[in-house]
């Protein structure tokens, strides 16, 4: 039961991580601070393998 939830739980961090990373992007680019948008942007490649591996966990499980 506790390899359902640790799938899930990456998912959604992994969504978490890629929506904080946009917003952290959009206001270094609005800003004008490069290193924050670029930190944004490895939050959201961060964030998109973590859902990946999620995902890829869910799509075992049900083999």
């Amino acid at each position: 039961m506790e390899d359902d939830t640790m799938a899930n739980e990456h998912q959604t961090k992994g969504k978490a991580k890629d929506l904080g990373g946009k917003v952290k992007e959009e206001a270094g680019d609005l800003t004008g601070n490069d290193e924050m948008k670029h930190d944004g942007q490895a939050d959201q490649a961060e964030g998109k393998v973590q859902k990946g591996y999620g995902d890829a966990k869910e799509s075992l499980k049900g083999n």
